[in-house]
């Protein structure tokens, strides 16, 4: 091993305990040499199979502070954290209607 490999960094990953409990162990921390954040998941994915899918269809990400709810091109840097994250639903939009006894 060469002096660059020893001193290249990689992405600190990290997953929710549902997800560390039901695809990793229990394992919740990663590092991860990818350069986007599709690069992460599909590492994640061929160690962990069944856990890309779960991430892309109910995780947020957040990379390096940032919140991103598409983010599979989103670059990840050597020293980025990435997190994955529940998504927050948006809510229900009702408009008020005055009681039928209020006129």
């Amino acid at each position: 091993m060469g002096a660059t490999e020893r001193l290249r960094r990689v992405a600190k990953v990290f997953i929710p305990a549902g997800l560390s409990q039901q695809y990793t162990g229990g394992k919740a921390e990663f590092e991860i040499d990818a350069k986007t954040v599709r690069g992460v998941i599909r590492s994640l994915e061929t160690d962990f199979p069944g856990l890309g899918e779960a991430i892309e269809i109910d995780m947020a990400v957040s990379v390096d502070g940032e919140i991103f709810h598409d983010p599979l091109l989103e670059p990840v840097s050597s020293d980025s954290e990435v997190y994955f994250l529940p998504r927050i639903g948006g809510g229900l939009c009702v408009t008020a209607k005055p009681h039928p006894d209020k006129k």
